[in-house]
C-alpha cells in the first residue's frame, strides 16, 4: 500500500506540503514559466522611450510651437474679421504680424465678393458695299454669359478670358486711358484681339475698319431684406476709337487678307 508520502500529500496536519494544492491532486505553480522567465520588458515608443531630460526640452518645445500657432490664428482671424474692439485697440500689433508675409486679400467667409457688375461693350465702323456705318454697342459680357449658363462644363475662355483682360487693361493704363508702361501697349493689343476674334463670328456685309470699346459698371442692388439705398445706375467708362491693324486679326483672317 502506497503511503501518503509517496502520494504527494503532506503530514496528519492536511496542509499540501509545497507545489501541492490541498483541494486537488494537482500541482501549483509557484514559479512563472519558462516561456516568460526571460522576455524583455515592452519597448516604450514616442516621448515616453526618451529620458527625462528630453521628455522636458520636448515638451517645452511642442509647447512653444503650439502657443505661437494660436497666436498666429488670432492674429490672421483679427486680421480679416470686421472692424472691433481689439482691432481697435491692437490694429497696429495685428498688422505688424501679418505684413508682409501673411497678408490676407480676403474679407472674413468672403473671397473678395464683388460689389459690382461689369459688362464688356463694344460697337464697330463697317466699311461696305454701301459706304461706312457704324453697328450698335454689343455686350461681350452678355455672350460670354450664354455660354456659362446651364453649362456644366463652362469654357475657361468664357469664364475668364474677357473678364481678366479688361482688369489687364485697367491696372495698367490710368483713368485718361494712357499706358503707365510697357504692359499698357500689350494690354491694349491683347483687348483688340480678343474684340477682333469676337467680332469674327459675326456677319456685318462688310469690313471691319475701326473698333471703340467702353465697359457698362453697375452697383449691385441691395438685397430685399435690406433698407440699404445703392443706385444701380450705369457708369461708363469708353475708349478712343482703334483703328483695326492686320496684327489685331485671328490667324486665319491674316492667311485670308494676304
Amino acid at each position: 500500500m502506497d503511503s501518503y508520502d509517496d502520494r504527494g500529500v503532506g503530514d496528519g496536519d492536511g496542509s499540501g506540503g509545497p507545489g501541492v494544492d490541498p483541494g486537488s491532486d494537482r500541482p501549483v505553480r509557484t514559479t512563472p514559466p519558462a516561456e516568460f522567465a526571460g522576455a524583455p520588458a515592452p519597448v516604450r515608443s514616442g516621448i515616453a522611450g526618451l529620458s527625462l531630460p528630453y521628455q522636458i526640452v520636448t515638451a517645452i518645445a511642442l509647447s512653444v510651437i503650439g502657443m505661437i500657432a494660436c497666436t498666429h490664428l488670432a492674429m490672421v482671424f483679427l486680421h480679416v474679421a470686421p472692424s472691433n474692439t481689439l482691432t481697435k485697440q491692437h490694429g497696429k500689433a495685428v498688422d505688424d504680424w501679418v505684413y508682409p508675409e501673411f497678408e490676407q486679400n480676403w474679407k472674413l467667409f468672403a473671397p473678395n465678393p464683388l460689389q459690382q457688375n461689369v459688362a464688356v461693350h463694344v460697337r464697330a465702323e463697317i466699311a461696305g458695299p454701301d459706304g461706312r456705318r457704324t453697328t450698335g454697342w454689343m455686350s461681350l459680357s452678355v455672350e460670354d454669359g450664354r455660354g456659362i449658363r446651364g453649362n456644366l462644363l463652362p469654357s475657361h475662355i468664357h469664364q475668364n478670358q474677357l473678364r481678366r483682360a479688361w482688369d489687364f487693361y485697367l491696372n495698367s493704363h490710368d483713368v485718361e486711358n494712357r499706358p503707365n508702361g510697357l504692359r499698357g501697349n500689350l494690354s491694349e493689343r491683347y483687348i483688340r484681339r480678343i474684340v477682333m476674334l469676337r467680332l469674327g463670328e459675326h456677319d456685318y456685309g462688310g469690313t471691319v475698319e475701326r473698333i471703340q470699346v467702353r465697359s457698362e459698371v453697375r452697383s449691385v442692388s441691395a438685397p430685399p431684406w435690406s433698407t440699404e439705398k445703392i443706385s444701380t445706375k450705369p457708369n461708363y467708362r469708353v475708349l478712343p476709337w482703334w483703328t483695326v491693324t492686320p496684327a489685331d486679326l485671328p490667324e486665319n483672317t491674316k492667311e485670308a487678307v494676304k
